[in-house]
């Protein structure tokens, strides 16, 4: 039982999400000031990228090295933004050529590890959200701040998961 609540506290720690007073779990907002020291700002395609990345690590296990993170977006700003989140939580880079960036409407990404795969597609009710946004810069960080609380599952429609 011990063993397995301190392995719990490592992931819920490596993963970036910690656990509240009152046993619901919260993203770790060290993480989302390291995204945003890294990125320059803080934006909603930065965060849904951390989310879409520690959802990855979550379920194909954190390894920076067999990781590969194939994304469809539009490649300019503010949508290649995403990029940026799913690099600094999965470790993938370009340098390293385990992350490419394909032009495509909407966001879709694959994430691959030896034999398993995991694609996630950004809900059509978070487009529509943002795209209803004011052009203020204030409103943007609230809406990045609230998609980071968000459960995965609102944001993103899981459409494959294969884990062999």
């Amino acid at each position: 039982m011990k063993n397995n609540i301190l392995v719990m506290v490592l992931a819920f720690l490596f993963l970036g999400m910690s656990i509240n007073s009152e046993g619901k779990i919260e993203q770790n907002k060290e993480l989302l000031q390291r995204a945003v020291e890294f990125h320059g700002h803080l934006g909603p395609y930065l965060v849904l990228g951390l989310r879409a990345g520690l959802y990855a690590n979550q379920i194909l296990g954190r390894d920076p090295m067999k990781t590969e993170a194939f994304i469809q977006s539009k490649t300019t700003p503010p949508e290649s933004c995403f990029v940026d989140g799913v690099q600094l939580s999965t470790g993938c880079t370009f340098g390293k050529g385990n992350i490419t960036l394909q032009q495509g409407e909407g966001v879709l990404v694959t994430f691959k590890k030896n034999s398993q795969e995991l694609a996630l597609k950004l809900r059509k009710e978070i487009i529509e959200e943002m795209n209803a946004l004011p052009s203020e810069e204030k409103a943007w960080e609230d809406l990045a701040e609230d998609l980071y609380k968000r459960e995965v599952e609102k944001i993103f429609e899981i459409v494959k998961k294969k884990k062999e």
